[in-house]
């Protein structure tokens, strides 16, 4: 199932989209507070970049900004 998760970046303050394989109850898990659990346990499929955009907002131009690109 692909939902479309907005996060405001906290580098930028802006409302940014990112288009995710997951579900509803894999992003309530996470959002509840009440899982024990890893956000790579909950979310294995997706991407390193897609988890820190659940977890913090930043977006990967975010961290290009911030610590430049990789080689």
């Amino acid at each position: 199932m692909m939902i479309n998760l907005e996060r405001k970046s906290p580098r930028t303050g802006k409302v940014n989209s990112m288009d995710l394989i997951t579900t509803k109850k894999a992003l309530d898990e996470y959002y509840g507070g009440t899982s024990a659990r890893y956000v790579q346990d909950i979310f294995p499929n997706l991407t390193s970049d897609e988890r820190e955009f659940i977890m913090t907002g930043y977006t990967p131009e975010d961290w290009d900004e911030l610590f430049g690109e990789e080689d």
